[in-house]
């Protein structure tokens, strides 16, 4: 069974820092490249940082660029969100998603996040 969970969410200050993590399971997480999107309220999903199924790769929106880093451990089967100078249009609700070969693509569950004072 395929999984996803994300976790790190919560509010916090603007200015401040979080760190989201998505542990995964139930398929080959090194051979799958590996997403961060986001939903504010009201709003489209949008596609927030990528890396490579290596970690040789990685990319990230121009509206968090210098502010996220997306990073993965293939030995946990997990990938880091790290958020820092966060600011109130950062509040979404956070993906983790997985895409790669044999099945998928894979969606987690989702984890808000705030920033507010």
């Amino acid at each position: 069974q395929v999984q996803l969970v994300e976790s790190g969410g919560g509010l916090v200050q603007p200015g401040g820092s979080l760190t989201l993590s998505c542990e995964t399971s139930g398929f080959t997480f090194s051979s799958y490249d590996m997403r961060w999107y986001r939903q504010p309220p009201g709003k489209e999903r949008e596609l927030v940082a990528m890396i490579t199924a290596d970690g040789g790769r990685t990319s990230t929106a121009n509206s968090v660029k210098g502010r996220f880093t997306i990073s993965r451990d293939n030995a946990k089967n997990t990938v880091i969100l790290r958020m820092s100078s966060l600011k109130p249009e950062d509040t979404a609700v956070y993906y983790c998603h997985a895409t790669g070969w044999p099945g998928g693509p894979y969606w987690g569950q989702g984890t808000q996040v705030t920033v507010s004072s």
